[in-house]
């Protein structure tokens, strides 16, 4: 099992906005609606081809779709 690459709930926000389903978005980017369900809860990561059909079909960058980048540490930040 592949760890997931993008951020589920924000391909699933980004999924709701656009009006789409699982099912409409899974046919968009060439995926199985299994296959769909598993990337929104995150058991699955998407290839880069998916990511790319899925911003085109939901008009957004592919960093849109990826995870926050994390807040450094205040332990962390001093020490460098």
């Amino acid at each position: 099992m592949s760890p997931p690459t993008q951020d589920p709930k924000r391909l699933r926000r980004r999924r709701i906005e656009a009006g789409l389903n699982q099912k409409e978005l899974a046919e968009a980017a060439g995926v199985s609606p299994s296959h769909m369900s598993l990337l929104e809860r995150g058991l699955r990561g998407a290839s880069p081809r998916v990511l790319k059909r899925f911003t085109e079909t939901l008009n957004c960058e592919v960093e849109d779709l990826m995870p926050p980048e994390p807040e450094p540490r205040e332990d962390e930040a001093g020490a460098a």
